[in-house]
């Protein structure tokens, strides 16, 4: 196996010391195989392994970079998936117990692109069951039980996108594909202590991608850093006709967000959100101003900047109640929901189901006037910062109600994501337990190029991101 910091080393430095025949393809995919067989269960973050293809698929890329042949900065660099997407040689179980043993004779098209660019998939990454659809109040609501993050094992690492987030931050993959409706890239990054990009709604096609609310989900990265996120997001977004909702996002090309350089404007307006940090955890708060302070550097800050006022967590709920429960509408019916892990996943679809269409299109017409409140206030301010969660992770032995009672879990995910507009969270301290807090940058539609370049200048300042737990 390659000594330890390798596999933390980011996709630019992994991709430079494979053009330099320093490492192989194979000897990086061998490494990072064993971590996940050897950490991956203990975890709760892993699928299912897939050694066979994997090594295939690095014998051929490393073939090709014999030959000249080089396909870009991913070229040979192990990844991990959200286990939502379809492969052809893997199960694709959605993490719950009814969809255990599904095979799909497609993939998703961002598996498709990955492939295209050189990656190679290493494995399938645990979930919440249903990306959590049908509701749940506990860490082990998931068909390979409760993942935890690599930081503190008696916490939790954050749904629905549990696996990638604690696969990233225990150096088991060098990135991740994952998927957000309401918070589950956001969240796993800060619990994990990992960049997370949550792109615009359509940027990246979901072909292939576990439907829970087609008008809510998007699919983006998880890295080390937020360079490592805009490198996987000029590979995967893009439109696709497979899907017509995704459009064209630009942002350039792989390589030249690997090497281009920061900017930052003294000048750069950012909104910092009212009561997204007042009340939060005192760990939280003291490191979320300390970051301000940071940002101080190079943009102009307004303090307590409200976001409009809309009814956002009712009108999540709503959607994501009906859009699922049409979704997964034969599961209700067949009784087969009775199978899920969580108590909640096995009656909440019920309840979901009785959503009526007056209520469903309140919530959805609610949506245009909101899109249009969020466009004039980033006519103002070039993004909104808040911390990404009011507290760090969860005790995988509490339901979450009960982990903090007194928190309360203040954070504009929900409202960012009824609007459409992307995020990218990255690592900014550390809290209780010596777990990872995280701080947002919210921007507005199509702005991933600005909250990247912003990132990284963020992460040019601090090193939180080049901080790993010891894995054991």
């Amino acid at each position: 196996m390659l000594p330890t910091d390798v596999h933390f080393s980011s996709i630019s430095e992994l991709g430079a010391a494979i053009r330099a025949r320093r490492i192989s393809s194979v000897e990086l995919t061998e490494s990072y195989l064993a971590r996940l067989e050897k950490f991956g269960k203990s975890l709760g973050a892993v699928a299912t392994i897939m050694r066979e293809s994997a090594l295939n698929e690095a014998r051929q890329a490393d073939a090709e970079i014999r030959r000249g042949r080089l396909r870009g900065p991913l070229h040979g660099i192990p990844y991990g998936a959200k286990d939502l997407l379809a492969t052809r040689n893997a199960p694709t179980t959605w993490g719950a117990a009814p969809y255990k043993d599904q095979r799909f004779d497609y993939e998703a098209t961002i598996i498709t692109r990955l492939r295209n660019a050189g990656a190679i998939l290493v494995a399938k990454l645990a979930m919440i069951e249903l990306a959590g659809g049908m509701g749940y109040n506990q860490a082990d609501a998931s068909l390979t039980g409760a993942c935890r993050t690599p930081w503190n094992r008696e916490f939790w690492s954050g749904g629905s996108s549990s696996g990638p987030g604690a696969a990233v931050a225990a150096g088991l993959v060098a990135f991740a594909i994952s998927s957000e409706t309401s918070g589950s890239i956001i969240t796993p990054a800060a619990f994990c202590g990992v960049s997370g990009l949550r792109p615009t709604y359509g940027a990246v096609s979901r072909h292939g991608a576990m439907a829970l609310s087609w008008t809510l989900d998007k699919l983006g990265p998880m890295c080390r850093s937020a360079e490592d996120c805009g490198i996987v997001y000029a590979t995967i977004s893009g439109r696709d006709p497979l899907d017509p909702t995704s459009r064209d996002a630009p942002l350039g090309s792989p390589d030249a967000i690997s090497s281009r350089r920061v900017v930052a404007s003294p000048r750069l307006p950012i909104a910092v959100m009212k009561d997204s940090y007042e009340k939060a955890q005192p760990e939280v708060r003291k490191n979320f101003l300390a970051s301000l302070d940071a940002l101080k550097k190079f943009a102009r800050l307004e303090m307590d900047v409200k976001l409009p006022d809309f009814p956002y967590g009712a009108a999540v709920g709503t959607i994501v109640d009906a859009e699922g429960a049409s979704a997964f509408r034969d599961l209700i019916e067949s009784g087969e929901v009775k199978k899920l892990s969580s108590p909640e996943g096995r009656t909440g679809g019920y309840s979901a189901s009785l959503v009526t269409a007056v209520d469903y299109l309140h919530a959805m017409r609610m949506r245009a006037p909101m899109r249009r409140a969020w466009a004039e206030l980033f006519k103002k301010y070039s993004m909104i910062v808040a911390p990404s969660r009011s507290t760090v992770a969860y005790p995988v032995d509490k339901t979450f109600d009960k982990a903090y009672p007194n928190v309360p879990a203040a954070s504009p995910i929900g409202a960012s994501n009824l609007v459409g507009v992307p995020a990218i969270s990255v690592p900014n301290g550390f809290g209780e337990n010596n777990l990872p807090t995280g701080i947002q940058f919210v921007g507005a539609a199509w702005s991933e190029g600005q909250l990247i370049e912003t990132a990284k200048a963020f992460q040019a300042a601090t090193d939180w991101h080049k901080r790993h737990p010891t894995v054991a």
